[in-house]
């Protein structure tokens, strides 16, 4: 059996941790959930389905992830990392469960439900994603947002897939994007003042976003993308609640990066303050008491 610690991030994922634990429970050696501070009974739910829990105060997901990895330090074997809402289909488990090759990373396919249906077309899914691989030769970008794990040494791929199955109502996905916005443009300024070097890891997809589209015009941007998406990439075809997902993701997400990054910039002009007491202002983040964590 291959020896797999899987590491769960999660608050408040009662309707979701127990079916991210036993999708795994057939191959994971341990499987390690990381509460930042939980007030439902995510916690019990993820110990009586088999988990050892930790806590640790949020700071972002890389950060979180690699203190989880610090965690593990020096024990051997592979990690895979899970969100809580997502979960491992039976046919990657038996990949692995098969045994894994001589590699230090492994790319796997995420594909996405959203309100409970798949999202079929729009280019999007599923994704190429490195999430499995040796412990000690992998960590997590230390980005606000987007953040990829990085692996030192030979990777490949296996056939089998994650599916992202967020139950959560909508109102809650909203506000999760939202502050998923004012995160990314905190990465978009950071590049551009030399706070943070834009790493071109991913593939083409992170390429494109870290090289054209953001050279495009702000809000202009997001229009052509969604028309990419939904119309090019025929994202029109898939059923109701996949197009709200094109629309929402593809378009207003995007739109509101935008908005708030022109908002952070007006008031630079106009104070003449710098990216981080401007982020701190307008959009409520203190960046160096989080990076300091």
């Amino acid at each position: 059996m291959t020896d797999l610690t899987v590491i769960i991030l999660c608050k408040d994922e009662a309707l979701h941790i127990e079916r991210a634990v036993a999708s795994v429970r057939g191959i994971a050696t341990r499987v390690l959930v990381v509460d930042s501070g939980s007030t439902d009974d995510t916690v019990a739910r993820a110990r009586d389905a088999g988990a050892e829990v930790l806590f640790h105060p949020w700071t972002t997901h890389a950060q979180q992830f690699n203190w989880a990895l610090d965690q593990i330090k020096g024990q051997g074997g592979w990690v895979l990392r899970l969100d809580a809402d997502e979960f491992v289909t039976p046919a990657l488990a038996d990949e692995i469960a098969a045994g894994l090759p001589k590699v230090e990373g492994l790319y796997l396919r995420r594909s996405m439900r959203f309100l409970g249906q798949d999202v079929r077309y729009g280019g999007v899914f599923p994704i190429r994603i490195l999430r499995l691989f040796r412990n000690g030769a992998g960590r997590a970008e230390d980005r606000w947002m987007d953040e990829h794990i990085v692996v030192n040494g030979v990777t490949a791929d296996l056939k089998g897939a994650i599916i992202d199955d967020n139950r959560k109502p909508l109102d809650w996905w909203i506000n999760k994007h939202n502050a998923y916005a004012s995160r990314e443009v905190i990465d978009i300024l950071s590049r551009e003042h030399g706070g943070q070097a834009a790493l071109e890891l991913g593939g083409a997809k992170r390429w494109i976003k870290d090289n054209i589209y953001v050279r495009l015009p702000g809000g202009f941007r997001a229009g052509a993308y969604f028309f990419y998406r939904y119309v090019l990439r025929l994202g029109f075809l898939d059923g109701q609640q996949a197009r709200s997902f094109h629309v929402l993701q593809g378009f207003w997400y995007r739109y509101l990066v935008d908005a708030k990054l022109a908002e952070v910039r007006r008031y630079m002009a106009k104070t003449g303050t710098t990216p981080v007491e401007a982020t701190k202002v307008v959009l409520g983040i203190d960046v160096n008491e989080i990076s300091t964590k």
